[in-house]
């Protein structure tokens, strides 16, 4: 394969669209790719990882959809002069490196070289965008942190208050604090689990999200639309999941104790719940069959070697999967694995952890097995940043209509 072109059809500003945005960090495109599906337009997306960014220029050159046009770059991010998109952008993203703040890391929190939520910070003051959306791993909002996260966000809210250097970020919080008034963003804090939004995975993370209070006041937050209620209803109750794939109903002493019990409080209201239900590996899988050593289906290889132990049990076909994870120094590990009704477990192909992120099927991986799962594992879920920008696409034609209207 020819050497990718990672700075090739950079595209040139579209200063009339409603929806223009920039992106940091990344990674291998989950994020991005949930924003192009709710319509947003990309002017530049900035990544490191060599091994990401051929995943994207790989995709690129295969002309798939959404990323063919995507002005990529490989770049650090802190050589990149944001000014050049003041007024030209309405929305920064993106996910900076959650190693500093994940449990499965070292936890260094903002004393770990990878910590950039100063370029985060960086780009929303030199853009100057309506609304940004960052997201994280839900260990940033573990107690040890709750200093750097408040300073975080009150930066975020006045960026313009430089940290002078060598300065403390807790003096620097001080100061900024003493001008919360004046701060031209409202931010907020967005605990959420990527299964409520449509991805067939517990994915536990967090937004931080904010909009400039010269347009308006930051909206309602995105609201779920799947629960875990409705699967256990379309399991256990109307048995529409078994029919959908099939399947006899199991008996009822097959019911996990976890949704005999919701299933219970459930049947005292004798009507569904109103969301879609959890997606399950089962249902993502579908069409896809048992992965093997020669498959025709891309990235659907077996991965031999999986195996239980203590605290690393895989997921249960019949639930979404439990969170993918890039694993420490670039190693794979936890929880990728999925549990068959024999008990037996083994990997997940590339395909199929593509599948619980969101990436459709053409969307490929050349990489090693070790390399795409870590790259993966790292990604933001597509159906997160889809319904993420689906939210701000309708707030943003909110904030036009009434304008029109005032």
């Amino acid at each position: 394969m020819a050497k990718p072109n990672y700075n090739s059809n950079v595209i040139s500003l579209r200063r009339d669209a409603a929806t223009n945005s920039v992106e940091l960090f990344s990674g291998c495109g989950g994020l991005a790719m949930g924003l192009s599906i709710a319509g947003f337009r990309h002017e530049l997306l900035v990544e490191w990882d060599e091994h990401a960014a051929n995943t994207v220029a790989h995709n690129r050159q295969r002309r798939a959809k959404h990323v063919r046009d995507w002005p990529y770059i490989k770049q650090d991010v802190r050589a990149v002069d944001w000014t050049q998109y003041k007024d030209k952008v309405h929305v920064v993203a993106g996910g900076p490196p959650c190693q500093p703040f994940s449990v499965g890391g070292k936890a260094n929190g903002d004393k770990d070289a990878r910590d950039m939520w100063p370029e985060a910070i960086r780009a929303v003051r030199e853009i100057e965008p309506e609304f940004f959306v960052f997201e994280n791993v839900r260990g940033l909002l573990r107690p040890a942190f709750a200093d750097y996260v408040t300073w975080i966000t009150a930066y975020l809210a006045n960026p313009s208050i430089l940290r002078k250097p060598g300065e403390e970020h807790l003096v620097h919080l001080g100061r900024l604090q003493r001008q919360a008034n004046k701060a031209p963003y409202v931010v907020r804090i967005l605990p959420v689990n990527a299964a409520d939004y449509g991805a067939p995975q517990k994915r536990h993370r967090v937004l931080i999200i904010g909009v400039r209070k010269d347009r308006e006041s930051l909206p309602e937050l995105p609201k779920p639309t799947h629960s875990q209620d409705r699967l256990v209803w379309d399991k256990w109750i109307s048995g529409v999941y078994w029919e959908r794939h099939g399947l006899p109903r199991p008996s009822e002493d097959c019911i996990p104790p976890h949704e005999a019990r919701i299933a219970t409080k459930l049947n005292k209201h004798n009507r569904p719940p109103s969301e879609n239900a959890w997606v399950t590996c089962r249902d993502a899988f579908v069409g896809l069959g048992e992965p093997s050593l020669r498959h025709d289906i891309p990235n659907h290889k077996f991965q031999p070697g999986a195996r239980v132990y203590p605290g690393h049990t895989g997921s249960p076909i019949d639930e979404p999967a439990k969170a993918l994870k890039a694993g420490v120094h670039g190693v794979p590990g936890g929880e990728n694995m999925l549990a068959r009704e024999d008990d037996s477990v083994r990997y997940f192909s590339i395909r199929e952890a593509a599948r619980l992120q969101g990436f459709d099927d053409k969307y490929q991986f050349p990489g090693s097995w070790t390399e795409s799962m870590r790259q993966l594992g790292n990604a933001v879920p597509v159906q997160l940043a889809s319904a993420v920008g689906t939210w701000l696409s309708k707030t943003m034609e909110n904030r036009k209509r009434i304008q029109r209207v005032a």
